[in-house]
Order: C-alpha cells, then structure tokens, then sequence
C-alpha cells in the first residue's frame, strides 16, 4: 500500500529559506570547481534533513541538464527566476512540462527528482 504525500509547505519561511539557501550553496560549489555535496550537508545538517543532501543534489544537476544551462541564483535579498521556478515545482504550483521543454529522458528523469525531493522534504521537518 502506498501513501499520498502533498508536496512540502515551502510556503513557511523556514522550508523557503532552506531550500533556497541550499540552491545557492550548490550552485556556488559547482562555480567554484568543488564538489557540492559537502557544503549541501554542513547547511542541511543543521537543521537535522542532512538526508537531503543526495536528493538536492540530484535535483540539481538534473534540472541543469533539462534547462541545457546552469541555474541562475539571486542576490541575498532577491529571487531569481531558476529559484522562483525550482520553489514552484517543489511546491507543485507549477508543471515541469509548463515551464522546462526538454528531450525526453531528461524531462523523465527530472520529474522523479522532482517528486523525490518532494516526498524527502515532506518527511524531514525543519528545525
């Protein structure tokens, strides 16, 4: 039997600002030459989801690869379009193939990351 999990309320300050948080921090290991997954665990860590650390890292490199571009970040105080569109399909209030045209595979395999992430989120609160 399986369970219906809605997508997680990143509606609440704390989910937003830690995903977003985490986006950048992705972003800025891959601009950097380093790997990501390191600086994904020191932020998630603490707020006790360090479980999430392979799941946004998925989510990411996968969603670069449908995009066939790196994901643009904000400023501290700002959103940038990437981050607005990754907080929308992590809170399902916009379709993958509304607003990411891509082949195939790639839009197949974001859509897992995608409901991946959001199931992990879902059952990892934030501290």
């Amino acid at each position: 039997m399986s369970r219906h999990l809605p997508p997680p309320n990143i509606a609440d300050a704390m989910h937003r600002s830690l995903f977003v948080e985490a986006v950048r921090c992705w972003r800025s290991a891959c601009d950097n030459g380093q790997p990501p997954q390191p600086c994904l665990y020191e932020i998630l860590a603490c707020n006790r989801c360090e479980m999430l650390t392979p799941v946004f890292d998925s989510l990411m490199h996968l969603c670069e690869d449908a995009l066939g571009r790196p994901v643009a970040v904000g400023q501290p105080a700002e959103l940038s379009g990437d981050e607005h569109l990754l907080l929308g399909l992590i809170d399902g209030s916009k379709l993958r193939s509304d607003c990411i045209a891509c082949a195939e595979g790639a839009a197949t395999a974001l859509d897992c990351a995608i409901c991946s992430t959001r199931i992990m989120m879902a059952l990892m609160p934030v501290h």
